[in-house]
């Protein structure tokens, strides 16, 4: 098997190392655990953000703030490697720390930092806050991650196969391959791209000549940039030019795969672009019980252990909001990173007929909202505010904070319909509602992302209608409101309230479907039998004997 170094900027490993943001990191981590699980010999490249993404908390009237906390991490060993990287035409000096497998299971990761006294501040700064909002950091970071980690496997003396970019964010890393091996071909013959969103957002243009002073090119003549990458915009490309130096990419669903390839068609020069739909590892996420239960269709076990997964989460709301909810009743989620595509707030588009949802005697309902905006979206923060005073009518209603990797699973094993509500064919994948399977939570979602590939509509989920998609924006808000409006009072709270031993049918089919075929160890697998296996791997492979990566220890002698 060809030896992968894998390039993030996020890693969700555990609750407590703050190394992640959302979806990005959550598919790293579960991909790292099962390539562990699976002994695929890969390292994982990552940065250690002194202030992680951000610390999510309420103000006192409830709605939301930004806190920026310093953490520290004792389980992290210091390599104490030193070497240089060029920024903005000045050394700057990194290290790195260790993860070893044995702390969370998985590959073998190193983290790359520049909070170093031999730097000034603002060199300092580059590792302070995934996805700082100052551009020439944005930058900075990717020309750390990039370059700064092809150095740091030089140091460690590994030498990988196949270099994985996972997002275009550690794009200079192809500029610092083409300075080694001279040529593009070569460089595509070792390195691979996961493209994971069609947003513009996640596939960013900047100024070339910003990109050039800053480093990104590594020093590589802009002329000769242009030439091999064909870009000659004023701005940049990423993705394009990711798509253009590597050898294959991926999307990360099968309808992503054809969104992408929409996108992308009548562009020349560009890799194939194949599909690996997005998994996540079950062991992790998963519900022993519930498998157990929904295989020997143990109804009894099934409603006793919801129950109790369902109460558990029910004290958090409690803790935070003050809202005291029944375990008895059925509950809404909707969590997951607030981005107005996704259309948090797509339930309050009819004011009138949310509250007769909310207040329907019959058909109790509860509802939770969580995720956490980008810290300096205004409008996606200013959707969250909107959501808690709504919120504050109504004693079954309640948005949280925190939403990170121990409130994401609890919210899902408590969840009765894990709600996703993206506008059609802007959801690339959506992980979260494969982890909410994998706790007894029914998909209820518009038919994006990896939906079309599980659900079968009534049988293991809900799907909406399909808007058509030359409607405005807002005509296609409307339609799916409707629909789900329709779907909930209709179909779903009749269903759970009258019909129970359906309600569990639809649970035991949904616990029984989302394995294994979304469950990352398949996905670990597909990324070796269709993305790694570039030409040139074999005869690397025959060439250079991959060993596992040393220990930091190691590392020093």
């Amino acid at each position: 098997m060809p030896f992968v170094a894998y390039f993030s900027m996020e890693f969700a490993f555990a609750q407590y190392l703050k190394t992640y943001s959302g979806g990005l990191g959550f598919l790293a981590g579960s991909h790292m655990r099962s390539a562990y699980t699976l002994h695929q010999p890969m390292v994982a490249i990552g940065i250690l953000w002194k202030y992680g993404y951000y610390d999510q908390v309420h103000k006192a009237d409830q709605t939301m703030d930004v806190l920026f906390m310093e953490k520290h991490y004792s389980f992290l060993q210091p390599t104490n490697l030193r070497f240089q990287i060029q920024i903005n035409q000045a050394p700057v000096w990194v290290t790195a720390y260790y993860l070893p497998p044995t702390v969370f299971g998985t590959v073998p990761t190193y983290f790359l930092s520049t909070d170093l006294p031999e730097n000034d501040y603002l060199a300092q700064t580059v590792c302070h806050r995934l996805y700082d909002p100052n551009p020439e950091t944005r930058i900075a970071s990717s020309i750390l991650l990039g370059i700064g980690g092809a150095k740091l496997l030089e140091q460690l003396q590994l030498k990988p196969d196949v270099y994985h970019m996972n997002e275009s964010h550690p794009l200079p890393l192809a500029f610092y391959l083409l300075r080694q091996l001279g040529r593009r071909e070569a460089v595509r013959e070792r390195l691979v791209f996961t493209t994971h969103t069609p947003e513009e957002a996640g596939n960013p243009r900047s100024d070339c000549r910003l990109l050039d002073r800053m480093g990104f090119f590594d020093g590589l003549p802009l002329e000769e940039v242009q030439r091999t990458t064909g870009l000659y915009d004023e701005q940049f490309n990423w993705a394009l030019g990711a798509l253009r130096m590597a050898g294959r990419a991926n999307a990360v669903s099968r309808r992503h795969q054809e969104v992408s390839q929409q996108l992308w068609q009548g562009t020349p020069d560009i890799c194939p672009i194949i599909a690996i739909t997005n998994a996540q590892n079950h062991p992790f996420w998963g519900d022993p019980t519930l498998d157990a239960a929904a295989a020997a269709h143990d109804d009894a076990t099934l409603i006793t252990r919801k129950r109790a997964n369902k109460r558990a989460l029910f004290d958090l709301v409690a803790n935070q909001t003050g809202d005291l909810y029944d375990p008895n009743i059925f509950t809404i989620v909707w969590a997951r990173r607030f981005a107005g595509y996704k259309r948090p707030d797509l339930l309050l588009s009819d004011p009138a007929r949310f509250d007769r949802l909310l207040t329907n005697p019959n058909y109790p309902v509860q509802i939770i909202w969580a995720g956490k905006p980008y810290p300096f979206d205004y409008a996606s923060i200013g959707t969250f505010d909107r959501l808690v005073h709504v919120s504050k009518q109504y004693t079954n209603c309640s948005v949280l904070v925190g939403y990170e990797l121990y409130l994401s699973k609890r919210l899902k094993q408590g969840a009765d319909v894990w709600l996703n509500t993206p506008r059609l064919t802007r959801e690339a994948s959506g992980t979260s509602g494969m982890t909410a399977a994998m706790n007894g939570a029914i998909n209820c979602s518009t038919n994006d992302g990896w939906i079309p590939e599980f659900a079968r509509n009534g049988i293991n989920s809900f799907v909406l209608p399909e808007a058509d998609l030359t409607w405005p924006a807002h005509q296609q808000d409307d339609f799916d409101a409707e629909n789900l409006y329709t779907l909930l009072e209709t179909v779903i709270l009749p269903m759970y309230y009258e019909q129970p031993e359906q309600w569990l049918q639809l649970m035991k089919n949904s616990l029984l479907d989302i394995r294994p075929y979304f469950d990352a160890d398949r996905m670990a697998r597909e990324y070796y039998e269709h993305l790694y296996s570039l030409p040139q791997a074999a005869q690397l492979r025959s060439e250079n004997k991959s060993v596992a990566p040393p220990m930091p220890s190691d590392a020093q002698s």
